[in-house]
């Protein structure tokens, strides 16, 4: 039997669709930009007639200003006054046509736009600072064999710089370089050259941002507005496993959250570091010179820990810095020598290997994991390299060697570790502590290579001398580099603090459920039960072995 053939319809039906669509949409376009055109002709046409309704209404508002600033015993005598001219100008031969061709005048002069006429160009102030960048320029965008150079002495920089825009003091705010093709745009060295170049002469002792478009050989420098450094510690509306580590930039995070700021309600673009089960960055390290805020960000990140977990504290500076958490409900520890130290960091790596046994045969059973196992447990050192000389003064365990287990099993057992150290010991970390804390936090003045050493990645802004306690860099992972302010959260027990910050802290404290001279050892404390009798050991890696 022959093959009957398909019907026509069905053979081409798709394509007379895609034809039917497509003709749909040019004559979408074609009568939006129809309507687009009749709308501005209207608008020409119409122009006289809104300039003259816009004076109306201003003139009656007038009339309404003067009738309601006229005292009452007053007002009679001016109605008088109206009605008499009124009068005249009714009597007045081509009275009537001549007042409203005057009201009309008056009309349209008062309807004006009187917004001042821009100016074609910079003043010459501004002219002259343009053409010092673009012959400041010439050497780095210009090549001898270039038959129509973009850049050369003299030139015209109009076309280089298409777009500027200035501040109020005359300095440059935005601009918008276009450079030659040839220009290696892709070597650090060659764009670091650049910027140095444009901070110098755009004006010092602002930070500036980079935006660098390789495919358009364009460069958007753009001034930045300084971050603010008044934003009290709070209670940020944040999900459980979500802690601030400060405030960045509006333009390099699309989240706000709602904060008092000065007195009133705002929202800022925060900078959220994301920990748990799924955390592709479950350590931080911290790194600052004395006075730069590395403690001021730990002790943020400790009342916000302790909203949902516990908290053990380890501090090598033996300042107090820590002492507002003696005996809260939540802090587990506060250690400030070398003994207390080795034994809370010893408690947490065992707390780990517990944690990990105990998930790991509930999941072999079917079961969820235990209750004891969910909290989280963040574990906080500022300055543990000066356990390390200790140590080894003394003849004692490192305690950074007891870290290895709970920073490379942390993750898996609910436990968080930070570390905040500060640049001259900064070689002194061990290599776990490189390796596992993948989210970095920079703060205080640094040189670009030291920033690019410690974040993994230069900033996209140019670093100033004079900062401020806690402004900085941080950087999760792989993502990108945010400028970094760190919430203001002072040592209450410090004469320095103002009231205000001093009490933003204390209300953020937990209640003291234990007194200072009678806290327990972090190895009695509610964290680790009293384990059952086992016959082995079961060592960690053969556990994480399992369990994948």
């Amino acid at each position: 039997m022959a093959r009957r053939p398909l019907p026509r319809i069905l053979s081409t039906g798709s394509a007379q669709f895609a034809r039917s669509r497509e003709l749909a949409r040019t004559q979408f376009a074609r009568s939006r930009e129809l309507a687009r055109t009749a709308g501005d002709s209207a608008s020409d046409v119409l122009h006289p007639l809104i300039t003259i309704t816009r004076g109306l209404r201003r003139l009656a508002a007038a009339g309404r200003r003067r009738w309601a600033e006229t005292p009452k015993d007053k007002r009679g005598a001016l109605l008088f006054l109206v009605a008499s001219v009124v009068l005249v100008v009714a009597l007045v031969p081509y009275g009537p046509l001549l007042a409203v061709i005057t009201l009309m005048a008056a009309a349209a002069w008062q309807g004006r736009d009187r917004k001042p006429a821009a100016p074609d160009g910079p003043d010459p102030s501004r002219t002259e600072r343009l053409k010092a960048l673009y012959e400041a320029l010439v050497p780095y965008f210009s090549a001898p064999d270039d038959p129509e150079p973009l850049y050369s002495h003299g030139g015209d920089w109009e076309k280089a710089l298409p777009e500027y825009e200035f501040d109020a003091t005359g300095r440059v705010a935005r601009l918008l370089i276009r450079y030659p093709a040839y220009f290696t745009d892709g070597e650090t060295q060659a764009r670091t050259r650049i910027e140095h170049l444009l901070t110098s002469k755009a004006g010092r002792g602002r930070e500036y941002h980079f935006d660098w478009d390789e495919e358009g050989n364009e460069l958007t420098v753009s001034a930045l507005a300084p971050l603010p450094t008044d934003i009290a510690a709070q209670r940020f509306v944040t999900a459980p496993g979500e802690t601030v580590l400060g405030f960045t930039d509006a333009t390099r995070v699309r989240r706000t959250l709602p904060l008092t700021h000065g007195g009133q309600q705002r929202d800022v673009p925060p900078v959220v570091w994301r920990t748990g089960l799924r955390s592709t960055e479950p350590h931080l390290l911290a790194v600052g010179q004395p006075g730069s805020g590395t403690s001021t960000l730990l002790r943020s990140i400790a009342l916000q820990a302790l909203q949902h977990g516990d908290v053990v504290i380890v501090e090598g500076g033996g300042t107090g810095e820590y002492a507002c958490l003696t005996g809260r409900d939540g802090v587990l520890a506060v250690e400030c020598g070398l003994a207390g130290a080795v034994a809370s960091i010893e408690w947490v790596a065992t707390e780990t290997e517990r944690r990990l046994i105990a998930v790991n045969r509930a999941r072999q059973a079917g079961n969820p994991p235990p209750e004891d196992t969910k909290r989280p447990l963040w574990v906080l050192l500022d300055r543990p390299t000066v356990f390390t000389h200790l140590a080894a003064a003394d003849g004692r365990k490192d305690p950074q060697s007891l870290l290895q287990v709970p920073l490379r099993h942390g993750r898996a057992a609910g436990i968080t570790v930070v570390v905040a150290e500060q640049w001259d010991a900064l070689d002194a970390l061990g290599d776990p502590v490189r390796q596992h804390t993948r989210a970095r936090v920079v703060l205080g003045p640094a040189t670009a290579e030291q920033l690019e050493s410690v974040l993994g990645a230069p900033p996209h802004t140019t670093p100033v001398a004079d900062t401020p306690p806690g402004r900085g860099y941080a950087r999760l992972g792989t993502g990108p580099v945010h400028r970094l302010q760190v919430p203001a959260t002072p040592d209450p027990y410090d004469d320095a603090t103002s009231e205000a910050h001093r009490q933003a802290v204390l209300d953020l404290l937990p209640e003291r459920t234990t007194p200072m001279e009678a806290e327990p050892s972090p190895r009695l404390t509610k964290a680790d039960p009293e384990p059952e009798p086992e016959p082995e050991p079961v060592p960690v890696e053969a556990v994480v072995a399992e369990s994948s």
